[in-house]
């Protein structure tokens, strides 16, 4: 009998294992993982950014775990010689109104003391020559990039040698009381369990009865990579994001490893790890994900019809290209011509108001535990989140 079963072996799932670790030195915890290795999924395929904090309103949780996360994750990071390319990242406008969103961002990342600056286009100029804003732009000194698999590799590296046991290749098939789940490799027995499942976690919170008025639905990402960064790229580039829903928009992202990238799209996907071609096609969830999209573009809740034909046309190379090219002048874009590994969001839907659902969301009560709700920012966030998760929902005094 395990005291915490832990399903999912991405970081929100070993960071929340570590932390309920440390708060009970004593206790014991097993994480179980389908796949043959952790971060095979969201934690292993997202771009890897380190955020500052900057684009949530100061009231909400991802803002002040964001913050917290970014420092946490360099700390951890030297600790343990993790690589991390400190490359910054400049959030530029292209007209006036862009510019009001740019005073937005200031203005929440002042609230929440995360250290941000103005450069005016002169400065941008001198300081990156390639990068153009309409007026001036946002520099943010604290955002990094780092390997996201190596570091989610890491975490369960420390997870082990604090005694945690990762069991992989266990999928989770069913529960069998409050306190046994059935899994391919046979029943575990278990005082509490935690569900960080991704883009599972809301089918495993229905079976506990949470989770009602909530579905996930799957959004692609992929970036267009330049291996060599023939670009000349130097820094992280973004554009004001669109405040009422959860993307950021096209951007360069420059990786660990140096390596530019345009991207990501987020396409609406017909399954949950649909990846590529027919890959782990189940028609029960392109029938369920299918009429909840649907009823998206009909009702075109948050402008999703909009959202759906402009992501598709990302697939274009030429056009990703040309959207990237609003933020920039004079870079050389040949070296962009590969596709990555595509990434997939597990965007939670409210299934009453058909709302993207932006903050974290966690359910639960004595017996179990879900996190429904980890979307980016989660990566960045995700010590912080843990701590917040294992203090207000596992432990409680």
């Amino acid at each position: 009998m395990y005291d915490y079963l832990v399903i999912g072996g991405g970081i929100i799932g070993l960071n929340i294992a570590i932390a309920l670790k440390k708060k009970e030195p004593t206790c014991k915890i097993v994480l179980i993982e389908k796949e043959r290795d952790v971060a095979m999924h969201s934690s292993g395929r997202n771009s890897g950014v380190l955020h500052a904090g900057f684009y949530y309103s100061a009231d909400s949780l991802k803002a002040k775990f964001t913050r917290d996360g970014n420092k946490l994750m360099h700390e951890f990071c030297e600790q343990r010689g993790i690589r991390i390319n400190k490359c910054a990242k400049v959030i530029v406008a292209t007209n006036e109104e862009e510019l009001k969103g740019l005073e937005e961002l200031k203005k929440r990342g002042d609230t929440n003391g995360v250290k941000l600056s103005w450069l005016s286009e002169e400065e941008l100029s001198q300081k990156y020559p390639n990068i153009k804003t309409f007026k001036k732009a946002l520099f943010s000194p604290t955002t990094s990039t780092v390997n996201p698999k190596e570091l989610t590799c890491e975490f369960a590296k420390y997870a082990k040698e604090l005694g945690i046991e990762i069991l992989t290749n266990t999928s989770y098939i069913k529960k069998l009381s409050l306190q046994e789940i059935l899994t391919n490799q046979g029943s575990i027995k278990c005082k509490k369990v935690i569900n960080c499942a991704g883009l599972y976690a809301d089918k495993i919170a229905q079976e506990f009865g949470f989770a009602s008025n909530f579905v996930i639905i799957p959004f692609k990402g992929i970036y267009l990579k330049d291996k060599e960064n023939k670009a000349g790229l130097e820094t992280n580039i973004y554009p004001v994001p669109n405040l009422a829903n959860p993307f950021l928009g096209v951007h360069y992202t420059l990786t660990e490893s140096n390596e530019a990238k345009i991207g990501p799209t987020a396409i609406p996907a017909f399954w949950r790890e649909n990846y590529k071609g027919f890959d782990n096609f189940k028609f029960d969830e392109l029938i369920e994900i299918l009429f909840f999209e649907a009823k998206l573009f009909i009702t075109n809740a948050f402008g999703f019809r909009a959202l759906a034909y402009s992501e598709v046309k990302k697939y274009i190379k030429s056009h990703l290209i040309n959207l990237a090219k609003t933020l920039t002048k004079g870079m050389s874009h040949k070296g962009f011509n590969s596709w990555s590994t595509p990434g997939i969001r597990a965007q939670l839907l409210n299934t009453k108001t058909l709302e993207l659902v932006q903050d974290f969301v966690v359910e639960g009560d004595e017996q179990s535990v879900h996190v429904l709700n980890a979307v980016s920012p989660a990566f960045t966030s995700s010590i912080p989140f843990a701590s917040w998760v294992v203090e207000n929902y596992i432990i409680k005094k």
